[in-house]
């Protein structure tokens, strides 16, 4: 069996050897499975790294969510970065491993990163883990007990934040005047104004300013 070609994307260096242990251990059970592993530790260097082995796809693919912003701005987060993967590599399986546990959050990275594997790191054991590799190869997908608590509550939220909700939100923070988000995100005034108006709406803060929609934002992990 020809090795499986991975890219652990992580900042945190102990989760990047939690996962090459975990894959150790599957190696020495089965010698059917070799790991070749690439690391990146922030949204450049796996970029880099997605380009660079642009003729050698990665079978797996280790994401972290929480990850600060690419150096051009273009890429805010690991979610931005999974929506990257999903275009540049489709036939990579994705794993994402996070510390938010905000149902909302959870649900949004669900709908739009669509995970194969997704685990929350507080819930993360070395079992866990291998177990979580070896579904993720065989027979996808993997959710751990706090994703699949979510699944079974049947959160329904057809509203889903993408890249522009998150850039806006994002200047937001920073206290950008909105006469010159149009000259940062691509839409109208009254484009950006309803967009404004959804997240409000969707966070339950309509009748709020936009600084506890920010506030509100960071609680969940938008920005």
């Amino acid at each position: 069996m020809k090795p499986i070609n991975v890219l652990i994307i992580d900042d945190h260096p102990i989760i990047a050897d939690a996962y090459k242990s975990a894959m150790s251990k599957i190696s020495e059970a089965n010698d059917a499975y070799t790991f070749n592993i690439k690391e990146a530790n922030n949204i450049d260097s796996a970029t880099y790294e997605l380009n660079k082995n642009s003729s050698t796809t990665f079978d797996i693919i280790f994401l972290d969510i929480k990850l600060p912003k690419s150096q051009d701005g273009h890429l805010l987060s690991g979610e931005d970065l999974g929506l990257e993967i999903r275009r540049i590599t489709p036939k990579s399986k994705i794993i994402v491993a996070t510390t938010y546990n905000d149902n909302y959050r959870l649900n949004n990275i669900l709908k739009s990163i669509n995970p194969d594997g997704f685990l929350i790191k507080n819930d993360i054991s070395s079992n866990e883990l291998v177990e979580a590799i070896e579904t993720v190869i065989r027979n996808p997908p993997h959710y751990s007990k706090t994703i699949l608590q979510l699944l079974r509550k049947h959160i329904t939220n057809d509203f889903i934040i993408d890249k522009i909700d998150r850039q806006l939100l994002y200047e937001l923070s920073l206290g950008t005047k909105m006469g010159d988000l149009p000259n940062i995100i691509p839409m109208s005034i009254g484009g950006i104004e309803r967009r404004k108006r959804q997240l409000k709406e969707a966070f339950d803060v309509s009748k709020m300013d936009d600084k506890t929609l920010v506030e509100i934002a960071k609680q969940k992990g938008f920005i």
